[in-house]
């Protein structure tokens, strides 16, 4: 920057700093004056802190926060042998959820009891004994005159199964 550009500058920076020294605060002022002079507002009184009581808990020596703590110590014992066959093909009535099955009777046929039911379709379809219907993999274990008996396998909530008896009657579904 040479001689000539910086007067000008320098010039314009003076006015524009003796603009700012203006020192008229006659309206602050009086604003100030006027807050000072309403009424003091109520101030509510702080409340009255309540002292803090702790509790100890007797016989509790342990850390409640230790993760090692609350870690089962042995695992849950269960009956085993109740596994899913998963290389059996499924028949057709497990596709279906045991509550659409309708029971309609039963009938004889060659010394063979078999057990009517229809789907949510409308179709009859036989079961006999060792048939499997339902979702649950419910085994048929029994046929009486007005129910089909089930061995159904279900989840026991620890990562294993468990079985479950069921039933089919003429009326409704049966969980026993």
């Amino acid at each position: 920057m040479n001689k000539k550009q910086l007067i000008p500058l320098t010039s314009s920076l003076s006015l524009l700093l003796t603009a700012c020294g203006n020192n008229d605060m006659t309206d602050l002022e009086q604003y100030i004056v006027s807050v000072k002079a309403r009424p003091a507002g109520i101030v509510e009184p702080i409340p009255e802190l309540r002292p803090y009581h702790s509790f100890q808990y007797p016989d509790h020596d342990k850390d409640p926060f230790d993760s090692t703590e609350l870690r089962p110590k042995k695992r849950p014992v269960f009956k085993q042998g109740v596994t899913i066959d998963h290389n059996r093909v499924p028949e057709f009535l497990e596709g279906f959820p045991l509550d659409s099955f309708t029971m309609v009777g039963t009938v004889k046929q060659k010394g063979i009891q078999w057990g009517l039911v229809k789907i949510p379709d409308g179709t009859v379809h036989r079961v006999k004994v060792g048939n499997y219907i339902g979702q649950n993999y419910g085994k048929v274990v029994a046929i009486e005159e007005g129910k089909i008996i089930l061995k159904e396998i279900i989840p026991n909530g620890f990562g294993g199964y468990k079985e479950r008896d069921n039933a089919i009657s003429l009326s409704s579904v049966v969980t026993q």
